[in-house]
């Protein structure tokens, strides 16, 4: 099955709402420069619209519902009109989307095997220990010895 690709609206909203402004402490160096890539990218395709350069700067300046909608609507054009520039600002928009949603993901039972051998970690802050077959290792983790 093909992922799904992000339409024109969901674009403009990562690239011009202030809900991805609000948690630009959280985002990577990576993902702010992929964000700025992509707001260049619609810039430079609007380049020569006043009033679509206008409401660019509001976006991105005050990133309002009404803005985004109106971009959405001119990027779904643009979209539908030329494959090349669709395929490049989807394909950026789902590196970026798929870098902020990695963030969130947070494992709780991690188990690597390497060799044959499987090590499971049940706490991704506790130290790893590994030992050799026979020889038994005994942990007190959290738990002081009796």
């Amino acid at each position: 099955m093909e992922p799904a690709t992000l339409t024109a609206a969901m674009i403009a909203t990562l690239a011009f709402s202030k809900a991805i402004e609000k948690t630009a402490e959280t985002l990577t160096a990576t993902v702010l420069n992929k964000l700025n890539n992509l707001r260049e990218k619609i810039w430079q395709r609007f380049k020569g619209n006043q009033k679509l350069e206008q409401t660019l700067a509001k976006a991105q300046k005050e990133g309002s519902k009404e803005d985004v909608d109106l971009i959405s609507a001119y990027l779904q054009v643009a979209m539908d009109t030329d494959d090349k520039f669709a395929q490049d600002i989807q394909q950026l928009a789902e590196e970026i989307n798929q870098e902020i949603n990695i963030g969130k993901i947070e494992g709780r039972n991690v188990q690597n095997v390497y060799g044959g051998e499987a090590y499971q970690n049940n706490d991704s802050k506790a130290p790893i220990f590994q030992g050799v077959d026979n020889s038994p290792i005994t942990i007190n983790y959290n738990n002081p010895p009796s």
